[in-house]
């Protein structure tokens, strides 16, 4: 049993309701350290996801696939759920509301939904909160030491690389993971530290909370948290001169004619995207001009065969042939 795990767990249920929370901390502590996503809707039942399977929770603290027998999640539990979110200052969350959601102590991060407000510039808020959707962060070492020897060539090259996956199969994970090592740098994998940009436009990569990173980035790693791609890659060049920008869920063309200004500038591009496999990759269209371009050298494809964060193959950008198996 992983206690670590259970200790992230029930730290997060100091941000929920204490009717909610009491129930919450019954659950097996097998389910605790695994718990991926805790879902309140207003006249729903309670729902947690554990390895992309859902369940509903019982009064009891008991998980069930029985919608009938969740406890049915009031609009008292969301309310005061909210408050210990946004820590009783709703104004101070403003910024990031617009977006859809807060991220909290430790990383984790709370989407949220219900009535959203425009204003003249676009989304000013979201206000009588309807459901919210607390993802559990969970920082995994190491899990990205087997792909060094595919992205790098020699001590300080590193290759533009994609990682692929379907949503929640750790693509995220993988590439934090990255951004720790090549920034660190390991001389048992014959690496030297880099300076390395991440733009953090989703709060999920370092998972900035009061200016502070709260997942181990690396000793050269700056952060641009909350900015957009294109405007973030131009102020990493002009002010930080990184050895590698880090990006994550890139697919505008925004995003793509960001990745050409920094390789312009020489620098190398760690990203990754939603997909399942280099036709998915085709049909986009924004994405389908850096695959003929060759712009990335390497293409991780990850999915959950075996287990979050599962290498599914590595394709090599210049031929399109498999590397790994």
């Amino acid at each position: 049993m992983d206690e670590k795990e259970i200790g992230i767990y029930e730290d997060v249920l100091e941000f929920i309701s204490l009717g909610l929370s009491h129930i919450l901390k019954r659950i097996p502590d097998t389910s605790k350290s695994k718990v991926e996503e805790i879902r309140l809707r207003y006249g729903a039942p309670l729902n947690i996801y554990i390895s992309n399977s859902d369940y509903f929770v019982t009064e009891e603290g008991r998980l069930t696939t029985e919608a009938s027998q969740g406890r049915i999640v009031g609009k008292k539990d969301i309310m005061e759920t909210f408050q210990l979110i946004s820590n009783y200052s709703v104004y101070a969350f403003e910024e990031e509301m617009k977006n859809g959601f807060i991220t909290l102590k430790g990383g984790h991060r709370v989407g949220l939904g219900g009535k959203v407000l425009y204003g003249v510039n676009g989304i000013e808020t979201i206000k009588d909160i309807s459901s919210l959707n607390i993802r559990i962060a969970r920082e995994k070492r190491g899990v990205s030491e087997k792909l060094i020897k595919f992205i790098t060539d020699g001590p300080n090259k590193v290759y533009n690389t994609l990682i692929v996956s379907p949503p929640q199969c750790g693509k995220t994970t993988m590439l934090r993971d990255l951004i720790r090592i090549l920034s660190n740098g390991d001389r048992l994998l014959g690496l030297r530290g880099m300076k390395v940009g991440v733009i953090d436009e989703r709060f999920e990569l370092a998972g900035v909370y009061n200016g502070m990173p709260q997942f181990d980035i690396g000793m050269r790693t700056d952060v641009l948290a909350g900015c957009n791609k294109r405007d973030g890659t131009i102020m990493l060049i002009r002010a930080m001169s990184p050895d590698v920008i880090a990006m994550d869920e890139i697919g505008s063309i925004h995003d793509v004619e960001a990745i050409h200004e920094a390789i312009k500038a020489g620098i190398r591009i760690l990203a990754t995207i939603h997909g399942d496999d280099l036709d998915d990759l085709i049909s986009k269209r924004s994405l389908k001009i850096l695959l003929e371009e060759k712009v990335f050298k390497r293409y991780i494809f990850l999915d959950n065969s075996k287990g979050v964060g599962t290498v599914k193959d590595i394709i090599d950008g210049n031929t399109f042939k498999s590397i790994y198996k």
